[in-house]
């Protein structure tokens, strides 16, 4: 695949971390310039406690900072930052859609049960609505080799 245009959204989690390496060099593989997005939605407590963001309340410059900070590894990666508001899904979809991307990268978190029940799942609504392919990639697992551990994506 020759891609252009990649969209990473970022949540500000360790799993997106992990999945911007990938995407970044995805992006590096193909000439793609690569955007990096944000959707700012209404922080709240879910059922686990979890907070949205890690913070209590953050405000739009803590937002603008922490997305300014999420930058690709290689300088060579050509990138743009994007802010959005509202829905993380339907913004996720819609800026794919204006900007003819043709590939779109998030990292899920697997959940499953009640967890997934209350806090929805983004990866999942945007694989479904997305004119695009859609990547998604589950957090890193530590496995033990011998007296060693590896870090591997998990299928």
């Amino acid at each position: 695949m020759k891609a252009k245009k990649i969209l990473f959204a970022t949540d500000f989690s360790t799993t997106a971390n992990e999945a911007l390496d990938f995407a970044a060099s995805l992006a590096k593989e193909s000439g793609a310039k690569l955007f990096i997005v944000h959707v700012a939605e209404l922080p709240m407590a879910y059922g686990t406690g979890e907070m949205y963001y890690g913070l209590p309340e953050p405000d739009t410059a803590d937002l603008h900072r922490m997305l300014k900070a999420v930058v690709p590894t290689d300088p060579a990666v050509p990138y743009e930052h994007r802010m959005l508001s509202g829905n993380p899904s339907s913004e996720i979809v819609e800026l794919a859609r204006a900007e003819d991307v043709d590939l779109i990268v998030l990292s899920t978190h697997g959940r499953t049960g009640l967890t997934r029940a209350l806090m929805g799942s983004v990866a999942e609504v945007v694989v479904r609505r997305a004119a695009c392919p859609v990547l998604t990639l589950k957090a890193k697992q530590s496995v033990a080799v011998g007296s060693a551990a590896k870090t591997q994506w998990r299928p």
